[in-house]
């Protein structure tokens, strides 16, 4: 994510503070990846680990989804006319099951695949 996409992000991001003494981590880098699981299409335990803990990524990422934080961003780049509309819809027709629906389990072959794809620069 580049500066100026972050300026715009930012200001709609809960501050968060760390628990039971525990410093928080960057909202930057856990935004960073929840936008890699969302754009990989991996699963968040197979998010790579430059991202912070899968676990407390996916967490914060539920939380900011339950406070409304996705809606204001997205209304907002409807606003700055960084998106022609904020509503989309996804057809099941067009959109593949992930393996990992089916019960299957991520190997080795797609963890090497999903960290090559992590370490190239897009």
């Amino acid at each position: 994510m580049s500066n100026d996409e972050w300026r715009v992000a930012e200001p709609f991001l809960p501050r968060e503070r760390g628990r039971k003494s525990r410093p928080a981590h960057d909202n930057r880098r856990f935004f960073n990846g929840m936008l890699h699981v969302l754009r990989v299409g991996c699963p968040w335990r197979d998010m790579h680990e430059r991202y912070g803990k899968w676990n407390s990524v996916y967490v914060r990422f539920r939380r900011w989804a339950e406070q409304g934080v996705w809606d204001a961003l997205l209304e907002r780049l409807v606003e700055l006319g960084l998106a022609d509309d904020w509503q989309h819809m996804i057809d099941s027709t067009t959109v593949r099951g992930h393996s990992q629906a089916a019960g299957a389990k991520g190997g080795l072959i797609r963890r090497l695949l999903v960290d090559h794809a992590t370490a190239c620069p897009h």
